[in-house]
């Protein structure tokens, strides 16, 4: 028979998505520790019971652990789940090999969507260079944090390196009546998906911002999950996970989403906004930006051919106006649409 004993989840970073998370596994009855970045951040929430910072208005379960403690939160932690910005994971993989004791976790679990500037490494891909020998995963898929909080129905995908006993009955706790959790086994294929879709919001916000219509932007995500695929089987990732809900599912929830930071960022661009002030004084990330610097590069490294994501760059880094941009993809020469990928060729 299964062991169905409660594991101990360790959530890193407070931000709206760990705290949903944690949120969630504590109301599957799962011990959860919630490790903040700020002390001050702990206090603040374990007197509130709420995160008035990142996630408003959702009462913390009880039985949710809240410290800024890393050394005690990690104690006899079966799964470490790492949910911080791209940029900043390598440091809390140190941090957290650092605090590590002799029993290690058997399972650590990105929430990043991203990859690393500079490396271009996929989030599993840093948590494996931190924690040699580990098994490691990400968790994706169509998620916004306040609906997760709220209770209401969503699925994800837990794509990990080595699938085995342990990885079904970390599938076992996580689902439920609210969050159905699926399985996978390819890695890169989760996490270039993860990452893809947000530049791809990015774009969906410009149309937004532009007041191109619904036409324009139908027409946007339809080709983003066509260039999506490309990008993805190129850098060794299997094509139908990228029709998952890592890939397509992920890419409809953002781009139409008005939670979506990524989708109104976008759209303030596309408004007239500069990029630089949209930045400057954030509280939030907007994942999608670090990662549209990212893959770019890879993309020339590898020679793929990706225009929207081209367009997005120039945008974001070069200064062109969005319509110039546009007018661009839309002048791009002619061609027959790409088949299903399933079918044969």
């Amino acid at each position: 028979m299964p062991d169905q004993r409660p594991l101990h989840f360790a959530v890193i970073g407070a931000g709206a998505w760990g705290t949903a998370v944690a949120s969630h596994l504590a109301r599957r009855n799962q011990r959860t520790t919630l490790i903040t970045r700020r002390p001050e951040h702990a206090v603040t929430m374990q007197l509130a019971r709420e995160n008035r910072d990142y996630l408003p208005g959702f009462k913390l379960p009880e039985s949710l652990v809240v410290t800024s403690d890393l050394h005690a939160g990690l104690l006899d932690t079966d799964v470490v789940l790492i949910a911080s910005p791209s940029h900043a994971l390598r440091e809390w993989c140190q941090r957290i090999k650092a605090e590590l004791a002799a029993r290690q976790p058997q399972l650590f679990i990105s929430l990043v969507k991203g990859l690393e500037v500079g490396t271009q490494l996929r989030p599993s891909e840093v948590m494996a260079q931190a924690f040699p020998g580990a098994n490691v995963a990400t968790l994706t898929g169509p998620t916004n944090a306040a609906e997760v909080a709220q209770g209401l129905p969503a699925a994800v995908v837990l794509a990990v390196a080595e699938p085995g006993d342990f990885v079904d009955r970390v599938q076992a706790a996580v689902s439920g009546s609210t969050l159905r959790l699926y399985t996978s086994d390819d890695l890169a294929g989760a996490e270039y998906g993860a990452s893809l879709k947000n530049i791809y919001a990015i774009a969906a916000g410009f149309c937004d911002g532009l007041k191109l219509g619904d036409n324009a932007k139908a027409s946007l995500i339809t080709r983003a999950l066509t260039e999506m695929v490309r990008v993805g089987e190129t850098l060794g990732a299997k094509k139908e996970t990228f029709y998952g809900l890592s890939g397509f599912g992920d890419l409809v929830a953002t781009c139409h989403g008005a939670w979506s930071r990524n989708r109104e960022f976008g759209e303030k661009v596309g408004a007239g906004h500069p990029v630089v002030e949209l930045l400057a004084g954030r509280r939030t990330v907007v994942e999608g930006y670090r990662t549209a610097q990212a893959l770019h590069e890879l993309c020339l490294q590898k020679k793929i051919t990706a225009p929207i994501l081209g367009e997005v760059h120039a945008i974001l880094y070069q200064g062109k106006k969005p319509l110039d941009a546009l007018m661009a993809l839309m002048t791009r020469e002619l061609k027959r649409e790409t088949t299903s990928p399933f079918a044969k060729k």
